[in-house]
């Protein structure tokens, strides 16, 4: 009777913790900021022969997991925008977040990279997109709320320099009018991804409320 007491009491403790995947969704944002120094430090190895275009769009990728780290340590993000936009009501949650953030923003960053090594270099417009309207929005938000706002010192300090350079080298390496426009729709349109998703859940919030 003790065993069988003590195996339950174990298989209880097992099932009550949180899922790997659980503790996947909340913690990826350490995993991403470690995996960007080191992304990094390689660089000089990994792009010794590179073309510098390609260098640009490379270095997008670590430097947006170390602006993510900025973003969402310690919920510093979701409680911002709870307070500041929510008015007290969560508009994303870890899930969310780790599903735009890793399947979104790594998904194209990744998928940038690869087509502008293997198909044509302005295709890497589509990182340097993705990073400019980021950064655009940090600073937007900063000026109309008068405040700082989680990943704002890394958008100024690192993306809108990094994707100034990338967007004049991609240009000097020929990337065409579609390309353009190919970038600036995706980068606009994942940030309008976002925004849906945080108006649809305060939505459902409120739906929930009044019920």
């Amino acid at each position: 009777m003790a065993a069988n007491r003590e195996w339950s009491a174990i298989l209880d403790a097992t099932f009550s913790r949180p899922s790997v995947f659980d503790r996947i969704v909340r913690n990826w944002v350490y995993g991403g900021f470690l995996g960007g120094i080191l992304l990094a430090a390689l660089t000089p190895v990994l792009a010794r022969q590179w073309p510098s275009w390609l260098t640009a769009v490379w270095l997008l990728l670590p430097l947006y997991m170390v602006h993510q780290y900025e973003e969402f340590d310690d919920d510093r993000f979701l409680r911002f925008v709870k307070e500041r936009i929510g008015k007290g009501k969560g508009l994303l949650s870890h899930s969310a977040v780790f599903v735009l953030n890793v399947f979104g923003v790594w998904g194209i960053l990744g998928v940038a990279f690869w087509l502008a090594a293997t198909v044509r270099p302005g295709l890497g417009l589509m990182a340097v997109y993705l990073v400019l309207v980021n950064a655009l929005v940090h600073i937007m938000a900063a000026l109309v709320l008068r405040v700082y706002n989680p990943g704002l010192l890394t958008a100024v300090l690192g993306f809108a320099p990094l994707g100034v350079w990338g967007w004049l080298k991609l240009q000097a390496a020929g990337a065409s009018g579609r390309d353009h426009a190919l970038g600036l729709a995706l980068g606009v349109g994942a940030h309008l991804v976002i925004l849906g998703y945080s108006r649809a859940h305060l939505l459902r919030q409120r739906q929930i409320a009044a019920s």
